[in-house]
């Protein structure tokens, strides 16, 4: 989710939760590297958790309205 908003509307469930695995992944990645050093992209590690309830909010919308 590079710059370009995806449109999340459109994915399926299944899909949802793939991105969400990688982006809870690459959360905790960041998260362990900034213990041991400075973040060269400070902003990186809260893009990536607003991208995650972004993902979270459509999976729960689409439970809703099914």
């Amino acid at each position: 989710m590079k710059n370009k908003k995806e449109n999340l509307k459109d994915m399926k469930k299944d899909e949802l939760n793939k991105k969400l695995a990688v982006l809870r992944e690459n959360a905790r990645v960041i998260r362990f590297k900034s213990e041991g050093s400075k973040s060269k992209n400070v902003k990186e590690l809260s893009v990536l958790r607003k991208n995650i309830a972004r993902i979270l909010t459509e999976i729960n919308r689409q439970k809703v309205m099914k």
